[in-house]
């Protein structure tokens, strides 16, 4: 079967469109297109949601258009549209689900609401044939979590952030040193050739049962040791030990993740992926692919423009979903909260209402 899909993502601060095409099981990204907002927001250091949501109502024909015309896809060839509904910025959710239901109904296309995290699960299989099933660290700005992930619909949810993700880590600690909006991306530029043991940071979890995750005492001490600092081989040497902390953290909890999971699948055929935003460190990547090389799994990871949010993992996730007779209603709501694994969710909620928490 082969299904040409239309992908639209607006969960947070890109505007992307993308058109994704599935045969047989293989995969093509006939375009991808992605509008950044980091010009918008630098100056507020960190995302300003209304400030967001109208910039994505601004671009999002333009980059629709586009996608389209990159591909050289009319909209009469498409098989289906696939639009982010949730988890994330629920302004900008609602923009291109909007559209993507604007889009199904003149065109009279099945519509598949995404899940924006269903996208990056699924975002390695993009540029490589990777069977189900897989464990999966997803790990991104506001996401941490380890799934086992049969396909989509079917994730296990192993462990989550009890607090604050890697990613919002990396980019609040970057603010403390005072370094430019995203922050992910500058602390890692600012840590090579650091020395990643001069400052010593807490070892959140360490030795407790369990794959959950937990960067809120590491936020805290680095911005602590931070407001003293002001030399630049200060700077780095603590951004050096931000990042091997935090990478310490995901390969331990993953290594316990990677056991588990091998003792309940026999088989010589173990998958490890890593996919989300802070998957394109190229340190957290490399102590990753040794943890999971070292239990005896293949490891995958996107390419690193398949990493950031984008509209390819929207289309893709669509594409599997529409394969499988999943579509939605015009009636799908947009969802600032939405986990993978919702009986998991249900049973142990990481989330506590009325207190902060981590997004899924």
């Amino acid at each position: 079967m082969t299904l040409t899909v239309l992908g639209i993502e607006t969960s947070c601060d890109e505007t992307a469109a993308a058109v994704v095409r599935r045969a047989d099981g293989q995969v093509e990204v006939l375009s991808s297109v992605v509008a950044s907002q980091i010009a918008d927001h630098a100056p507020y250091g960190g995302v300003v949601p209304e400030i967001a949501a109208r910039a994505h109502v601004e671009v999002i024909d333009e980059i629709v258009r586009r996608a389209l015309t990159e591909a050289g896809v009319g909209y009469g060839e498409l098989d289906g549209v696939a639009a982010t509904a949730g988890p994330g910025l629920v302004g900008g959710v609602m923009v291109g689900l909007s559209f993507g239901k604007a889009v199904a109904l003149a065109r009279d296309l099945p519509l598949v609401a995404v899940n924006h995290l269903e996208g990056h699960a699924v975002s390695a299989r993009l540029a490589a044939d990777i069977p189900y099933p897989f464990l999966l660290l997803l790990v991104s700005g506001g996401h941490c979590q380890l799934l086992e992930v049969a396909g989509v619909g079917a994730c296990r949810r192993l462990g989550s952030t009890i607090d604050d993700a890697a990613g919002e880590a990396f980019d609040k600690i970057a603010k403390s040193l005072g370094l430019p909006y995203p922050g992910g991306p500058a602390l890692e530029k600012l840590a090579e050739g650091g020395d990643a043991e001069r400052f010593p940071l807490p070892r959140s979890l360490l030795g407790r049962e369990g794959c959950d995750f937990s960067f809120s005492g590491l936020k805290t001490a680095a911005a602590r040791i931070a407001i003293g600092l002001t030399s630049e081989t200060d700077k780095r040497d603590l951004a050096a030990a931000v990042q091997e902390a935090i990478a310490r953290q995901l390969c331990d909890r993953t290594d316990r993740a990677l056991a588990a999971y091998a003792r309940a699948h026999k088989g010589p055929d173990l998958r490890f992926v890593v996919a989300g935003g802070v998957a394109a460190n190229r340190t957290v990547r490399a102590r990753l692919e040794a943890t999971a090389e070292a239990r005896g799994f293949s490891f995958a990871a996107p390419p690193l423009a398949y990493c950031t949010d984008n509209a390819a993992m929207i289309a893709l996730a669509g594409a599997e979903r529409l394969a499988l007779g999943l579509v939605d209603g015009l009636d799908a709501v947009a969802r600032p909260r939405w986990p993978l694994d919702e009986a998991a969710a249900l049973a142990n909620p990481v989330h506590i209402p009325g207190r902060k928490g981590a997004k899924a």
